[in-house]
């Protein structure tokens, strides 16, 4: 035997170490992911030079197995092993990657071949994955080798300054890591608990993973199984035809803990500038912690080459896609040091955009030849899809024509955008909308009278983000996005002149009342003006142009209970017997103290017809009760 050489890591190895197990890695179990992920590398590589060697083909494993006696777990795979120069270049110097270069150089012997060989995609790209096993193990080593050499080599280190390397009697080819795990985490020697970790990060590694442990027989006697602890079946690597819809719910059982059925599946796989397969799954209800605010973080997994790297990547699609889960295996993915944080990185920004896209065009399929389905899906997320046309400004135009109203003249119906603009008749020239918290409220608000003759649709808005999701909208199809309880609206041309006209005269021949009105609820009004959208109701209550609506303001108001309080606007209809009855009392008697009470009232009512709340009922009752007495006396000659 070859005497032992000791060596010195490169670099400021020891404080990089250090940094290696105490900081990078926050999961301990990550380091027998990165063993195992090393293992199936050396395979890939091994069964790709067998395709020109037949000597190197052999039944592929990774096997690990511990011995809680001696304290230590090992890894080995009969892959393609190493030599002594590539033990010294790749376990001796942090960040140099053996992966790396062994694709570098398959990538120059394809260009000298013209025969084209497929190359491999393999995982491991900055070689630092090796030395999370220090996290566990105050001492490493690493038994290989390399096929065709006639040597093998043992690697030992404890993980400070420096390694030794000797000659060993390994016979077979490949490697063995054992690691001399720390007394704190021996429960890494136990099989259920490295079955737990196999399972969760290394499942649909395609070799298989075996670990020999004791169990019971039916007679409660110690006998040894070989277990073979992944499964090997990455799903969405196989052809949809090959996999029955029970096994793919059942994946997505698994995914997500939802033992339903999902309400749609989407198989992706990208080319070019970023390759990577998906399989992604559309949610059929809402989760039970989104009702709490609560986001789904977590049931979007990233593989890299059927590795598990993380179920928490934020960039990997648009928070609001929070009823999307499944599986994203790329191929070519650069991974940062630790594996577990994806920064800012390009490629996760492309296979974003990607997903949405893709996700976007099947609910956009959905809506056009699934309608029931969609309407089902919608009613469950729609919040989502709405602070999407919120967030993504670069994808709104796609979003808002998923989003679903009620409306004025499609009772019992939900429709688009699209359609609601589509049907509009050719002398309504904006798309009006009101805001409250019932249908039957808003099918009865006098604001609307003037609309309903003209035949003019209007958009219901019953969830309280709906009117912010239309402001940042502002204008589909070129027009306007408009409420109808808010500013002027326009009426078809032909009417619009003489309305305006009437109006105008109304304010001339009533402006004694008028100003009367604007003295009496100076407190409560920002204006009284003759209106042209009332044909029915004695009056209503419209914001001005630029405040925000009764609707946005509840929703401020509940945000901040600080927010500003902001007058409407009191518009009346000339032609309504009340407004005449007022006038002609005005008219009689100006001082007339009944009208104070009148003024009130009509506020009240305006309030009431929409749906709101009066600031004080009990005086509101008093008043009608006052006047209904007054009225049933004056019936009845008393």
């Amino acid at each position: 035997m070859a005497n032992s050489e000791n060596l010195q890591f490169k670099a400021e190895i020891q404080q990089l170490l250090s940094l290696m197990i105490h900081s990078i890695y926050s999961n301990k179990d990550i380091f027998l992911r990165e063993l195992i992920a090393n293992a199936a590398d050396a395979i890939d590589k091994a069964r790709f030079l067998s395709l020109t060697n037949p000597d190197l083909v052999r039944d592929w494993e990774i096997r690990i197995s511990s011995d809680p006696a001696a304290k230590t777990l090992t890894v080995a795979d009969n892959g393609v092993g190493m030599d002594r120069d590539e033990l010294v270049q790749n376990l001796g110097t942090i960040a140099h990657s053996g992966t790396k270069a062994f694709m570098e150089a398959v990538r120059k012997a394809k260009e000298a071949d013209n025969k084209g060989t497929d190359t491999l995609d393999l995982i491991g790209q900055f070689g630092v994955g090796f030395y999370s096993a220090f996290m566990a193990a105050d001492k490493v080593v690493v038994e290989t080798r390399k096929a065709g050499a006639d040597k093998a080599y043992r690697w030992e280190s404890d993980g400070k300054e420096s390694f030794t390397i000797t000659e060993c009697d390994l016979s077979e080819i490949g490697t063995r890591v054992t690691l001399f795990v720390k007394d704190e985490y021996t429960e890494y020697l136990d099989y259920w608990k490295i079955s737990s970790i196999v399972k969760k990060y290394s499942d649909f590694i395609e070799y298989p993973i075996r670990m020999k442990h004791t169990v019971k027989d039916k007679d409660g006697k110690d006998i040894e199984e070989d277990s073979t602890m992944n499964s090997m079946k990455a799903i969405w690597l196989r052809p949809e035809s090959e996999v029955t819809e029970e096994e793919f719910n059942h994946f997505y059982t698994y995914l997500t803990q939802d033992y339903g059925k999902p309400t749609k599946r989407i198989s992706f796989n990208a080319e070019g500038a970023s390759e990577f397969k998906s399989l992604l799954f559309l949610a059929a209800h809402m989760p039970f912690n989104f009702q709490f605010g609560m986001k789904n973080k977590k049931n979007l997994h990233l593989y890299v080459k059927r590795v598990f790297i993380t179920d928490d990547c934020p960039g990997l699609l648009p928070e609001y896609m929070g009823f999307v889960s499944g599986v994203v295996d790329s191929s070519d993915l650069p991974l940062n040091i630790s594996r577990e944080m994806l920064q800012d990185n390009p490629q996760i920004a492309r296979i974003c955009k990607s997903l949405t896209k893709r996700v976007l065009s099947e609910l956009a399929k959905m809506l056009a030849n699934e309608r029931s389905a969609y309407e089902t899906f919608y009613k469950e997320f729609g919040r989502m899809i709405k602070e999407g046309v919120h967030m993504d400004y670069s994808n709104r135009e796609k979003l808002q024509d998923l989003l679903l109203f009620e409306s004025m003249n499609h009772p019992g119906k939900l429709i688009t955008l699209k359609e609601y603009s589509d049907a509009m008749p050719a002398t309504q020239k904006e798309i009006y909308y009101l805001s409250g918290d019932t249908r039957e409220a808003l099918e009865n608000s006098p604001q609307l009278e003037m609309l309903k003759k003209q035949n003019f649709d209007v958009l219901f808005l019953l969830d309280p983000v709906d009117e912010f999701v239309l402001s940042d909208i502002g204008k589909y199809a070129d027009r306007e996005i408009k409420s109808v309880a808010s500013g002027e609206v326009k009426f078809d041309e032909s009417i619009q002149k003489d309305l305006e006209e009437k109006a105008k005269k109304a304010a001339e021949d009533n402006k004694s009342l008028v100003d009367f009105l604007k003295k009496a609820l100076e407190n409560k009004v920002k204006d009284v003006r003759f209106s042209s959208r009332l044909t029915e109701s004695p009056c209503c209550l419209v914001s001005d142009k630029f405040d925000p609506s009764v609707n946005m303001q509840k929703i401020l108001k509940a945000m901040d209970k600080n927010a500003p309080d902001y007058k409407r606007i009191l518009e009346l209809n000339a032609d309504n017997p009340l407004i005449q009855a007022m006038k002609t009392l005005h008219d009689k008697n100006p001082e007339d103290p009944k009208l104070s009470e009148y003024a009130e009232l009509l506020y009240d009512q305006a309030i009431i017809s929409e749906g709101g709340l009066v600031s004080d009922p009990v005086v509101f009752a008093k008043r009608t009760i006052e006047l209904m007495t007054n009225s049933i006396q004056k019936d009845i000659g008393a």
